[in-house]
């Protein structure tokens, strides 16, 4: 890559593929229950094996038939969650996303009223609790909690750094070092959820590791 720094490849790779998952599909997270729930329910989607872009068209379509608060995905049908997941080619796992989304929106609303927040102050600022509490609900094992961590931790910054293994090895596709700390010290701290997901996608797809080495050689 002939010579470029650590810090200018992070540049280049944050301009060229700094968007977070959250943003593309169309949540506009701030600290307050809704947009947090939607983003919970991102990471389920995208914590399955299949491509990252169909469960951002399933999220979108889900929050597009309203189901975006756990209430409203609760008192949804299981054929309704279907549906909407269908809407955005979720096919394979339908079924049973359906089922899992409707009990964990019935756990959120038994144990947190609905609001993660509950559920972050209930851990005290204790990532090791968090990630517990968050590993109890329906669907959501260990890739989809360090997706939540990760896209969250913009608004919930006593959690960062979070870059997880999936960053950490699109760090290593591009050259950059293979260690979350030292990865984080490479861009502002505002700046953190989007680089992480830009090295996510770096690790997923090729072409954005060849894309960021021709801008950064260039």
């Amino acid at each position: 890559m002939g010579g470029t720094s650590d810090r200018a490849l992070a540049r280049t790779l944050l301009e060229r593929h700094g968007t977070t998952y959250a943003q593309e599909s169309g949540i506009r997270l701030r600290n307050t229950p809704q947009p947090l729930y939607q983003v919970l329910v991102l990471a389920h989607l995208l914590s399955a094996r299949i491509r990252a872009s169909v469960a951002v068209a399933s999220a979108r379509a889900l929050f597009e038939a309203g189901l975006r608060t756990p209430r409203r995905m609760a008192d949804a049908t299981w054929q309704q969650r279907v549906h909407a997941l269908g809407e955005g080619g979720y096919r394979r796992y339908d079924e049973r996303t359906a089922t899992q989304l409707g009990d964990a929106a019935e756990l959120l609303l038994d144990e947190y009223d609905g609001d993660l927040r509950r559920m972050r102050d209930a851990a005290g600022g204790d990532v090791t609790e968090l990630r517990g509490a968050l590993r109890k609900v329906p669907g959501l094992g260990p890739a989809g909690c360090d997706i939540f961590l990760r896209e969250v931790q913009g608004v919930w910054p006593e959690l960062a750094p979070c870059v997880d293994g999936k960053a950490v090895q699109g760090a290593g596709r591009l050259g950059l070092p293979e260690d979350g700390r030292r990865l984080a010290r490479l861009v502002g701290e505002d700046e953190l959820p989007a680089f992480a997901s830009a090295l996510v996608r770096a690790a997923l797809d090729r072409s954005v590791v060849d894309d960021v080495r021709e801008a950064a050689d260039g």
